[in-house]
Order: C-alpha cells, then sequence, then structure tokens
C-alpha cells in the first residue's frame, strides 16, 4: 500500500515537473512564502527542543539502555559506523556548501551586519558552524533513535509508523500508513535535492578539470550516469557497497581537508576554528531562535528555515538507516556518535574550506564571493585555483562528490525499499530501481524548475507535514524508554531479591 501510495504520488510530481517546470515551480513558490512566513518559528522552536531532548536522553539514567538485547555486540566498527552516518546524512551538501555558505554570508549577511566586513565573514562562518552543527544531527538521532529502540528492543518493523503506533492515542494509530507515505515523500524529495546539487557540482568540477560545458544538459546526464552506478552498487547490500564505499569517501574527504588545511593558510584556518567555536557556544540560543519580525528581511527563511526543512526531510532516511547500522549500542554511545562526533567534523571542515576562502578572500582579494553570487556550485573550485595542485585537488573533489553521490543514492534505494514495503529489511532489486529512477527523476525535474532555489522549494514544502510526525515520534521515544528503564529496574530488585533469599538458604 505504501509503495502504490507514495511512488504514484512522486511519479505525477515528476511528469508534472519534466512537463510544466514553470506551473511547478509557481505552485512551490507560493507555498513556500506560506510556510516561511507562517511556520518558521515552529521549525526554530522543534528543532531547539529536539537538541535539549538528545541532550537529555544521553546523559540521564536512561544513557545505559542498549539497542538490542543488554550483551549483545555493536555490527560495525566505530570507524565503519560513523563513516557510514556522516556519508548518508551531509556528505554532499558538506563538499558544496563549505565554501559557499560563509561566502555566500560575506556578501549577505544576517540583518544588522554590513556586507564585506570582518563581521560579515565572522557572521558568516559562526551561521555555518551553526547550520550544521548540534541541530540537524539532534534531529536525525532523535527520528534514527526512536526507530532502531522499537525495532531492536521490540522487534517492531523498521518504520515510522512502529513507532508512532505505540501512542495511546487511536486517531494517531489510524493514521500510522500516512506517516509512513510522508517519511517516504519527504525523504524522496530531501534526497533529490542533494542530488541536484551534487550534480551541479560535478558539472562545475568537470567543467574545471576537462571544460565540460555547465548547464542542464551536463547536469541531466551526471544524474542518469551516477543513477546507474548507485543502482549498481545497491544490489550488493550494505556490508559490501554501502559501508566500503562510505569508508573510501571518509578517507578521501580527510585527505583533501588534510591537503586544504597544509596548502592554504594554516595559522588562520586554527584561529577561525577557535575563534568561531566560541562565538557558536556563545550565541547558540539566539542563534536558534532568531527571527526577524521588526525587518524586512527573508535571510531566516532563506538560511535557516531552509536547512531545518532540509534536515527534517532527510530525517526519515537517515534515520532509519542508520538505526539500521547500529543494533547493540547504547543511547549514550549513539547519541554521542550521531550528534557530537558528527558536529565536530562538521566544524573542522568549515574552518578549513570556509576559513582559507574567506582569508584569501580578505587579505588576498581572491574573487571568491564573486564566483559564489555567479555560480555557487563553482566556489570550491575557485578556492583551489587559488592554491597550490589546484587542478588536483579540483579532480579528487569532484571524485569526492561523485561517491557521495553514490553512497546516498545507495542508501536512499535502501531506505526507501524498506519504508514502501512494511519495513522488508532487504527489499528486492525491483524496487530499488524503481526508487532510483524515482528519485533521479525528481532531481531532473527540480532542476529543470529552478534550479538551487527550486530544489530549496520542494524540501521545505514537503518537510512542513513530517515535522509534526518527528514530534510524535519524540513522546513515543520518551514513553517507551520510561517503560523499559522502570521495567529493568523492576527486574533488577527481582534478581536481587532473589539472590538474598538464595543468600539465606
Amino acid at each position: 500500500m505504501q509503495l502504490l501510495i507514495s511512488a504514484g504520488l512522486i511519479a505525477i510530481i515528476v511528469v508534472w515537473g519534466l512537463i510544466a517546470p514553470e506551473s511547478m515551480a509557481a505552485v512551490f513558490d507560493a507555498a513556500l512564502a506560506q510556510i516561511t512566513r507562517n511556520f518558521g518559528f515552529f521549525y526554530l522552536w522543534t528543532v531547539l527542543a529536539l537538541v535539549a531532548f538528545c541532550f537529555w536522553l544521553a546523559f540521564s539514567r536512561f544513557g545505559n539502555l542498549r539497542l538490542g538485547t543488554e550483551d549483545e555486540e555493536p555490527e560495525f566498527s566505530v570507524f565503519a559506523w560513523f563513516a557510514m552516518l556522516f556519508a548518508a546524512g551531509m556528505g554532499i551538501g558538506l563538499v558544496f556548501w563549505g565554501v559557499a555558505e560563509p561566502m555566500s554570508h560575506y556578501a549577505s549577511p544576517p540583518p544588522g551586519v554590513a556586507a564585506g566586513t570582518p563581521e560579515a565573514a565572522n557572521a558568516g562562518m559562526r551561521y555555518a558552524f551553526f547550520h550544521w552543527g548540534l541541530h540537524p544531527w539532534a534531529i536525525y538521532s532523535v527520528v534514527s533513535l526512536a526507530i532502531a529502540f522499537f525495532q531492536c528492543r521490540r522487534n517492531g518493523a523498521a518504520l515510522v509508523s512502529t513507532v508512532t503506533s505505540s501512542l495511546p492515542w487511536a486517531p494517531v494509530r489510524k493514521l500510522s500508513i500516512l506517516f509512513d507515505v510522508l517519511a517516504v515523500i519527504a525523504t524522496a524529495f530531501g534526497v533529490a535535492a542533494s542530488l541536484g546539487i551534487g550534480a551541479m557540482q560535478i558539472n562545475s568540477g568537470l567543467n574545471r578539470v576537462f571544460g565540460v560545458p555547465v548547464g542542464a544538459a551536463s547536469q541531466l546526464t551526471i544524474i542518469g550516469v551516477a543513477t546507474a552506478l548507485f543502482l549498481t552498487s545497491a544490489v550488493t547490500g550494505v556490508e559490501r557497497g554501502i559501508k566500503w564505499l562510505s569508508s573510501i569517501n571518509l578517507v578521501v574527504a580527510g585527505l583533501l581537508a588534510v591537503a586544504v588545511f597544509l596548502l592554504g593558510p594554516t595559522v588562520a584556518i586554527v584561529d577561525t576554528f577557535t575563534s568561531t567555536l566560541g562565538a557558536y557556544l556563545s550565541d547558540f540560543v539566539r542563534m536558534s531562535l532568531r527571527t526577524t519580525p521588526f525587518r524586512d528581511s527573508a535571510w531566516v527563511g532563506d538560511w535557516t528555515v531552509f536547512y531545518w526543512a532540509w534536515w527534517i526531510s532527510w530525517s526519515p532516511f537517515v534515520g532509519l538507516f542508520i538505526a539500521r547500522v547500529s543494533r547493540g549500542r547504547t543511547i549514550r554511545e549513539f547519541v554521542v556518535g550521531t550528534m557530537l562526533a558528527p558536529t565536530l567534523a562538521a566544524f573542522a571542515w568549515f574552518s578549513v574550506f570556509g576559513g582559507a576562502a574567506l582569508n584569501l578572500e580578505i587579505w588576498q582579494h581572491v574573487p571568491i564571493s564573486e564566483a559564489v553570487e555567479a555560480d555557487v556550485s563553482t566556489a570550491l573550485f575557485t578556492l583551489f585555483d587559488a592554491l597550490p595542485m589546484s587542478t588536483a585537488l579540483s579532480a579528487v573533489a569532484t571524485l569526492l562528490v561523485l561517491v557521495f553521490f553514490i553512497t546516498s543514492g545507495d542508501s536512499a534505494t535502501l531506505v526507501l525499499g524498506m519504508m514502501s514495503t512494511g519495513g522488508t529489511p532487504d527489499p528486492s532489486s525491483r524496487v530499488k530501481v524503481l526508487w532510483g529512477l524515482l528519485v533521479a527523476g525528481i532531481a531532473s525535474s527540480l532542476l529543470l524548475a529552478g534550479g538551487v532555489r527550486g530544489l530549496q522549494t520542494a524540501t521545505i514544502v514537503f518537510a512542513l507535514p513530517f515535522t509534526f510526525v518527528i514530534l510524535l515520534m519524540a513522546l513515543a521515544l520518551w514513553r517507551a524508554v520510561r517503560h523499559d528503564w522502570h521495567a529493568d529496574q523492576a527486574e533488577e530488585r527481582r534478581l536481587r531479591k532473589r539472590l538474598r533469599e538464595m543468600a539465606g538458604l
């Protein structure tokens, strides 16, 4: 049922975008304006609440509960586990926005900051940390932990509806199938948005290295080739395809970051990390709840609200995938691994790439901000042009985005197949191919309907209804954690009483 409903709705939207892209863009833009105006505060409050909820779970008495039996060992090593969740959760986006976001904020900063000033540079780095730090990973952690808890401790199906069905209210249980459909649609559009910007950056990299023309034809060809590659990888399963590709990608990303760190303004990068981390921690709550009620500004909607919607749309995909590879870990270990460790990795990435770009822009007058304004997908390669070994760096970065593209598409076909077939742990190749083609079709139609703007708009629109589902999942997880902890305590008391009775005998 989920497969027919969700695939059918998505197919209709894909055909609409391919046949009448202007019409689809107009409808989505109107919806976006209403959502940003009327629900921006809702996104801000919801995501901040999820951050607090994650910290409470990890460092409360419930943190020792294990996702599985009490003596169960994790299926994957810490390195392989982190590589898979990082590649699935943020890979393409970090490479695309690592230079582009800080430079965008430098040229067009938040309200109240003058463009092109040191304050704008500081704000650019601070908001890059904010948009890619604790908040997005808190969204992922809540969704994935809820699915993993009910799957590993209650032997439930790996579905959103398994979590929400545990709530005691009949109307919620009756809407369970709808929640699964919403999860599938949000996942498909969130992944498609990421693949769309990945195709744009691969196109820019190929243009820089091989002279491939930049345009819709090239980007659609890239999507087609990459889709064939990730569908080939998808049939090999998690243990071989996704695990090995993710591990390789993490190593390549690390080597690229080290190269830029050493070839670029090394001391300035370290200073940038230090200063921005302090500013991020100092302004954490203010940034989390910032709106502009007394300014005619769309900055918060265009950036923060978009990002929160993007992470929410990705959360069922990343959540189910992380749940699939996290059996055997405690809640505390899970939250630290899925929230704190990726946050620090993202901070390091933006410090290296964003810090280097800002330093070169300000002190050596490299026109990176102009490149971002002309074509955001060229930002990274403009930075490389100012460094030694620029062609080699561009080639490695293009390869990195391509492999991230494959791992994201690979993971997405697995997760969409699982969600649309009632939680089947290993969907058939036919189902994976169907979803791979649909996701590629969405990315193509959104690119034709408006490029990055079209991708952002669709993401925000389809993420809104799933935000309410996430709140229900958090409530269900809280109830289940409390129940299991009290049950474990009661069992422990019974065992102690039995031991005392045996000792008395």
